[in-house]
C-alpha cells in the first residue's frame, strides 16, 4: 500500500468520526423489567430457533449474541435480521470480529482503527430493534490468537476508546461493552496474559478506560476444562465475573451491568445429566444477581465440529437436556425502550444529517488521548 493510500484512508476515516458527539444517552436496562435469558449463534439463520428458546414460558426480549465480521456488511442481510429481531422479540448483541490473518490463518487479524469507522458507520447505518444497540468489542483478547498472533492490553485499551468516541459519535444509544476474556488464561508472554493482569494493564495504559464503557463482557466458563461445578468462590469458574467486577471496582467510579456472553459446560467432560444439574443451580444462585443484564451460554447450534461439545441443538437437528431445562424456565417479559425512527437507523439525525458540521466539535472530558491516535494514524501512514 502506498503512502498516499495510506493517507487518502486516514483522512477518509477522520472525516467520518468527526460530526458532533452527543450526550452518552445510552438506557440502564436493569432500571426496567429485564429477561436475562439468552443464547449466543453462529449465523443470523439460527434467529427462530434462539427467540423459541429465549422467549419460551412467559418471556419476551429475551437476548441473542452473534458475531459479525468485518468483511460481512452486507446491508441487505442485517437488516433483515433486525428486522426479524423485532418481530421475534429479541434483543441483538453484536460482536465485532475480524477474520482469519491472511499469513497466518491460525489467528485473528488484529483490528485497525479503520475496522472501527467501518463498524460504526454500517451498525449506524440499520434500523435497530430497541432503542439500545449493544456492542461488544471484539473477543477474548488476552489471548494472542485473538489479536493477530501477540495479546497486546495497552493497545486494545487505546482501541476500545477510541471504539467508544467513534460510535457514540454516531449515535448515542450505542452500548458500548468490553470483550470477554478467556479466564483460564495463564500468564504467558504475549501468548496469553491472565485476564486480571490484562485488565490492570488496560488501565494503566489509558486510566479510567473503565469509565468510557456502559457494560462489561464476561466468559465466566466452568474451567479448568469447561468441566467444574458451581463454586462462587473460583476466579476461573461460572463465578469469574464477579471478581472481574470487583477488579474492574478499584478502576472506575462507575458499576458496569454484567453481560455473560459465552459459558458452558463441555459434553466430553460433564454427563447430561449432570450439565443439567450444574446449569440448574447456577441460574438459580451464582447468575442470580442483581448486575447481570444476560446470560449467553455458547452455544446453540454448533453443527459437527469442536464447539459440538458445548451445543444446545444438536447436528441431527435434536434439543438437548440442557435445551429443554433452559426452554422450562420461567422468564421474565422484558419492556426495553424502543427507537425513534430516522434516516439510516440513527435517532441522532443531527449527526447523520449533516456529518459534515465539525462545528462545537469537542472531545469528550474522558482519559481519550488524541495524541495517542495520532501518533498511532502517524505510523499507519508511514508504514511503521
Amino acid at each position: 500500500m502506498s503512502n498516499i493510500f495510506r493517507l487518502i484512508t486516514v483522512l477518509l476515516l477522520f472525516y467520518f468520526i468527526c460530526p458532533k458527539i452527543p450526550a452518552y444517552a445510552a438506557e440502564n436496562p436493569l432500571a426496567v423489567a429485564n429477561n436475562k435469558i439468552g443464547i449466543h449463534v453462529l449465523s443470523e439463520s439460527e434467529l427462530d430457533n434462539a427467540a423459541a428458546l429465549v422467549n419460551s414460558n412467559g418471556g419476551a426480549w429475551g437476548y441473542v449474541l452473534i458475531p459479525i465480521q468485518a468483511g460481512d456488511q452486507n446491508l441487505e442481510k442485517w437488516q433483515k435480521f433486525m428486522d426479524r429481531c423485532r418481530k421475534d422479540r429479541v434483543i441483538p448483541i453484536l460482536r465485532l470480529a475480524t477474520e482469519d490473518d491472511y499469513f497466518n490463518t491460525q489467528v485473528w487479524r488484529e483490528p485497525t482503527p479503520m475496522d472501527i469507522v467501518d463498524f460504526a458507520n454500517f451498525l449506524n447505518s440499520l434500523n435497530w430493534p430497541t432503542k439500545n444497540r449493544y456492542v461488544i468489542v471484539f473477543n477474548e483478547v488476552n489471548r494472542g490468537d485473538e489479536w493477530g498472533g501477540s495479546a497486546n492490553p495497552a493497545e486494545y485499551a487505546q482501541l476500545l476508546s477510541f471504539a467508544v468516541t467513534v460510535f457514540k459519535s454516531k449515535s448515542s444509544d450505542f452500548f458500548m461493552i468490553s470483550a470477554g476474556l478467556d479466564n483460564a488464561a495463564p500468564d504467558l508472554g504475549t501468548k496469553y496474559i491472565n485476564e486480571y493482569t490484562y485488565l490492570n494493564l488496560m488501565n494503566a495504559a489509558v486510566p479510567g478506560i473503565f469509565n468510557q464503557l456502559d457494560g462489561l463482557s464476561s466468559h465466566s466458563y466452568p474451567n479448568p476444562g469447561f468441566s467444574q461445578p458451581p463454586d462462587p468462590n473460583s476466579p476461573k469458574g461460572v463465578a469469574s465475573f464477579t471478581f472481574e467486577r470487583n477488579a474492574i471496582k478499584q478502576m472506575t467510579t462507575k458499576t458496569l451491568p454484567i453481560f455473560i456472553t459465552e459459558t458452558g459446560w463441555s459434553s466430553e467432560a460433564v454427563p447430561d445429566d449432570t450439565r443439567v444439574q450444574y446449569y440448574q443451580q447456577t441460574f438459580n444462585t451464582i447468575w442470580n444477581d442483581k448486575d447481570i443484564v444476560a446470560i449467553t451460554p455458547f452455544l446453540l447450534q454448533a453443527g459437527a465440529g469442536p464447539f459440538e461439545k458445548f451445543t444446545f441443538i444438536t447436528a441431527s437437528g435434536a434439543l438437548t437436556k440442557q435445551y429443554k431445562l433452559i426452554q422450562s424456565m420461567p422468564k421474565v417479559r422484558g419492556v426495553p425502550s424502543f427507537p425513534t425512527r430516522s434516516v439510516l437507523g440513527s435517532t441522532d439525525k443531527k449527526t447523520i444529517v449533516d456529518s459534515r458540521n465539525f462545528t462545537d466539535f469537542k472531545i469528550p472530558k474522558r482519559s481519550f488521548s488524541v495524541v495517542t491516535v495520532m501518533e498511532n494514524v502517524f505510523n499507519y501512514i508511514i508504514g511503521n
